[in-house]
Order: C-alpha cells, then structure tokens, then sequence
C-alpha cells in the first residue's frame, strides 16, 4: 500500500472519528432538557436542575469549538508538511538517533500543549469558574502545567530513549523489552503512584483519629481488609468537585479522600463510598485492569514491531526521510480505531465492575447511605442525570447514576 493512500486513510480516520464523536456528543445534547428522574426528584429542584442543564450546555458548545478547531488544526498540519518541518530542524541540529527523535517529540509536544493552553484556561477560568467550580489559582494553573512538562520530560523522554535504545539493540524482537520496560512502569505506577507523584501536585495528610477514622478502620476489619493507610488530599485548592480512591498493594496500599468529600458527606455516606472501593479490591478489579493493560500493551507493541520499518508509514505522514520516530507517529494514527475499539471493551467490563462493586458495598455495609453519597456527589458536580445510551456505551466508565440507584435499590 503506497503513502498516498495510506496518507488519505489517516485524513479518513481523522475525520471519521471526530464525526461519529460529534453525532454522540450531538444525541447526549438532545436529552439536556429532559426531566429529572424520579428516583433523583429528592436531591435536584428545577432551579438546581436548570443549572445543571445550563452548565452541560455550556460544555457542550465549548466542545464543539475546540474539537472542530482540533480537527482544523491536525488536518492543516498533516496537509502542509507540518512534521516533514520539525523533522527537517531536528535533522539539521542533530544526527544521533535517539536525541533526535527526543527532540522530535518534545517540540510536537511543546507545540500541541501550547496550542492547548488557552482552551484549558478558558475551561477553567471561565467555565469552572462560572459554576462554582474552580479553586484553582493563575499561578497554581500553570506551575501545574510546568510540573507536567517536566514529568514528561524525565519519565516520558526516559521511556522513549530506552523504547529506541532497545529497537537499535534487538531489532525486530524490540517491543518483547519495551513491553517489559512498560510493565515495570505500570506497576511502579501503581504501586508508588500516590507516595511519589501526588505529593508534587498535592498536600497529602493522614486522616486524623476520630469518629470517622474509626469507622473506616471497623469496616475494613470487619471485611479482612488490612488498612493502615488513610490520608486526605486538597482537592479544593484546585476544584469543589469531590473524589476518593485506592491505591497500591500490600504495604502499599491506602485510601485516599479528598477534602471535598469528607465535607460534602457524612460519616456513614463515606464509609459507603470507601465499601464501593474495597469492593473493587475485594473483586480482583484492579489486579485485571491492571493485566489487561498489561495485555493491552503487549498487543500494540507486537502489531507496531510488524510495521515499523515499513517506509510508507513514515512518508504518509509527510516525512521524506523514513525514520523510527516518523513512523512511530504513522502508526499511532492508523492504529487509533483499534485503540476505540478496545476502549470499548474495556469501559463495558468496567461499567459491570462498578455494579459489582456497589454490590460489595450494600452486602457488607448499606445500600443507603451509598445511594445517598452518589446523589449529593452528582448534585454537587453538576453530572449528566439523563445521559444518551450511545453516549454511554462508548464512553462511559461508570453506568449513569439512575442505573446505580437501581441496582442498588433492587
């Protein structure tokens, strides 16, 4: 298959996707005005309700400018050269392999993040902020993004020196140690996520002794469930919008509450709320999601080493001088529909872990005060009570919160 053709195959993806993610956004838009469920009519008046509309609507619109200027902008660069340019600076400054293509994607993602700065602003600044959201400061918005850079820089920049190191050292039989390499740093991730990264974006104190603490601590001896670790983060420096979750394994292992949850629920509602967790625990939920990313990865690492070194997926792209970095990208864009598709499966597998989960949690706590905590948790974030199914389908993590309440109830 030669480069032109590949080239309009990537110029169809592109469009493709973007159309059939604006026909789902566009059928979600259609149900913004339809009435609070009955099973909601306690926690939602029409004022409250009415703000909610207005907020997704708000979103809404904002999406369609930014994804269509996304779309405007990827094509533009695509059609005009935009990476044959980069690859040609970085060749004319550097000749060893490795900077080279460091370099390569350090300055599409310099210039992707910096093309994104005023939307996020926007998003937060005016749009959190005109909802009561947002918390966080100027100078906090972008010393977070600095921070990021900087991650990416030392964790990002560090995997794809060793990602090339071992194509140069083993040729085709690379994505075999890239996989390895990636599976070392997911469960690095998972293990050492909140110990080492949290604390550079967020201050973690453990949860001090008193009745809620106790209460958590009886629960999870009541379930065999070995907790020493308890801390709560400051979320509301940043957002009102209110989260929990676990992490880790063995000694590892802790919860989190954000600082915006212990003030949005009481005692018992998040007790419930840290049942759901443990029940994700108790359910072997992340030991999955964690082998099935594992997976996940090996079946993309495998597919990239059969078309790496073809020429044409380098050229489609509008670089004239075949290159592992050139063709990294290629792939990364015609691979994109199986990457949908997976996605799929994995957020219908994780939609029944959340049922499975509530069902932990009403077994070896109470249904109520969960129903409760989701209802004020929803409220408070303004979610979509009456998304579309399609919607859902396919990008839903968790089912729609009447569907939990049900299940719950039932």
């Amino acid at each position: 298959m030669g480069e032109t053709t590949l080239f309009y195959i990537i110029i169809f993806i592109l469009v493709a996707q973007y159309l059939v993610h604006q026909l789902l956004e566009y059928l979600n838009a259609q149900r913004f005005s339809s009435t609070v469920p009955e099973e909601l009519k306690d926690v939602f008046n029409n004022e409250e309700y009415q703000k909610s509309q207005r907020y997704k609507r708000t979103k809404y619109r904002f999406s369609l400018f930014s994804d269509g200027f996304s779309l405007v902008f990827t094509l533009a660069f695509l059609w005009f050269g935009g990476f044959e340019w980069i690859d040609s600076l970085v060749r004319s400054v550097i000749e060893d392999v490795i900077p080279m293509a460091l370099l390569f994607f350090g300055l599409i993602a310099l210039g992707s993040n910096i093309v994104g700065i005023p939307f996020s602003y926007y998003q937060t600044f005016t749009i959190e902020e005109a909802y009561g959201f947002n918390k966080t400061t100027k100078r906090l918005f972008f010393v977070d993004i600095l921070k990021g850079w900087l991650l990416t820089i030392l964790i990002g920049g560090g995997i794809l020196a060793l990602f090339i190191w071992f194509y140069q050292w083993t040729g085709p039989k690379f994505w075999i140690y890239t996989w390895i390499l990636f599976a070392v740093v997911i469960l690095f991730m998972n293990l050492f996520y909140s110990r080492f990264f949290v604390p550079l974006f967020n201050k973690q104190t453990p949860l001090d002794d008193g009745s809620l603490k106790h209460a958590i601590e009886n629960y999870a001896k009541q379930v065999g469930f070995e907790l020493n670790k308890i801390f709560v983060i400051d979320g509301s420096k940043r957002s009102t919008k209110a989260n929990a979750y676990f992490s880790g394994f063995g000694r590892e292992k802790r919860i989190t509450l954000f600082d915006t949850l212990i003030n949005d629920l009481n005692e018992e509602e998040i007790v419930a709320v840290l049942a759901h967790e443990v029940g994700h625990y108790k359910k072997k939920h992340i030991i999955f999601n964690l082998v099935a990313s594992l997976a996940l990865t090996g079946l993309t690492l495998y597919v990239l080493s059969l078309f790496i070194n073809t020429p044409e997926i380098s050229l489609a792209i509008g670089v004239s001088q075949p290159s592992f970095h050139a063709g990294l990208v290629g792939f990364v864009l015609l691979y994109s529909p199986i990457s949908e598709i997976t996605g799929l499966a994995m957020n219908y597998l994780s939609r029944r872990f959340e049922f499975q989960a509530d069902d932990y949690a009403k077994m070896t706590f109470a249904a109520t005060p969960l129903i409760t905590s989701l209802k004020k948790l929803s409220k408070n974030s303004l979610s979509n009570l009456t998304p579309h199914p399609a919607y859902v389908f396919v990008h839903y993590s968790h089912p729609p919160l009447v569907e939990r309440i049900r299940n719950l109830k039932a």
